[in-house]
């Protein structure tokens, strides 16, 4: 006997995916897809500022200015490309076995890029929950740690905002699913107009 999806409990976290877009403006969203390995965390909030209209000693009304997505996201372990994904910069691959090498290189000048998120959340049901992120930017600090005795976590986090689009400006989407669907090796599409 299934449970249904309206009450299904998710817990845990799966999986958690980076996809970059293939623009500076965060329009086009790439092919690539990137795994944040050891996924420790994946938070969200929405968030949106808003105005008072003040008159007669009193608050009128209240107008929004468009909701955003604050997120943080961290991980055990070190992946260069993911750091990339959220950083900017450029990797250099060199030398071969045993003396391969991987340097990552940002420079001051590089802006950080857009990119989606895609985690997976397990559940009691069977199934699965996905929350998407569509539009990231690494707006506040990007972490890491050399301690002595201590695993290495990465954490970054920032913002999302809706999609670049006059017809569809999809902030987040957050996906039940009855059947456990893994998070795929190739980019989603992002959603079209209804």
């Amino acid at each position: 006997m299934s449970t249904p999806l309206a009450t299904a409990l998710p817990y845990g976290l799966r999986d958690i995916k980076l996809t970059p877009y293939a623009d500076a403006g965060g329009i086009t969203l790439g092919s690539t897809v990137i795994d944040f390995p050891n996924s420790r965390t994946l938070s969200f909030s929405e968030t949106e500022e808003f105005e008072e209209l003040r008159g007669d000693d009193r608050v009128v009304t209240t107008r929004g200015r468009g909701a955003v997505v604050e997120w943080e996201l961290e991980a055990g372990g070190l992946s260069l490309d993911a750091w990339k994904a959220m950083s900017g910069g450029t990797i250099t691959d060199s030398g071969t076995t045993p003396n391969k090498k991987r340097v990552y290189r940002k420079l001051g000048r590089q802006n950080r890029p857009w990119f989606l998120v895609e985690g997976q959340i397990i559940s009691d049901s069977g199934g699965d929950v996905h929350g998407i992120l569509y539009r990231c930017r690494a707006t506040d600090s990007l972490e890491g740690e050399f301690s002595d005795g201590e695993f290495f976590l990465t954490s970054g986090s920032g913002q999302a905002l809706p999609l670049l689009d006059d017809t569809m400006d999809v902030l987040y989407d957050i996906v039940q699913n009855e059947t456990a669907v893994p998070i795929g090796t190739t980019a989603i599409t992002l959603p079209e107009a209804e």
